[in-house]
């Protein structure tokens, strides 16, 4: 599998947030993961295409998500996730780098918001 150079960059990002864990998307048949889910403390922020199109799928606002969708063609919803809450970004669009690393701290973010005060505590511990 060869990543693309903004699908690499991404992904070192992704990696370096305090607690984050890279679990491949469980495939029928052990078929090869098109896709490559990142949590914390069990709960995904990103979900990062790692064949085909480069792409990532965040959590998000949903109003902030409208306007994002407004001013880059490269954000839209994503087929399978309904849910307003997450977007689509491409990479290889009209997306800035540094606003996609934007989006992404704002989607860990969102995630840690969440999470409950034992969970925090141990997020805490490891640098979070």
């Amino acid at each position: 599998m060869t990543l693309g150079q903004r699908t690499l960059a991404l992904k070192a990002v992704l990696e370096a947030y305090p607690g984050a864990e890279a679990v491949p998307v469980p495939m029928p048949r052990g078929r090869p993961s098109p896709a490559v889910m990142y949590k914390v403390m069990a709960k995904v922020f990103a979900i990062l295409n790692v064949t085909g199109d480069e792409a990532v799928i965040l959590k998000n606002d949903p109003h902030l998500g409208e306007i994002l969708r407004e001013q880059y063609s490269g954000v839209g919803d994503h087929r399978t996730h309904l849910s307003r809450n997450w977007m689509r970004v491409a990479l290889d669009a009209d997306v800035p780098p540094e606003e996609v690393e934007r989006l992404v701290a704002s989607s860990y973010a969102l995630v840690c918001t969440g999470l409950t005060r034992k969970q925090k505590a141990e997020l805490a511990a490891l640098g979070g």
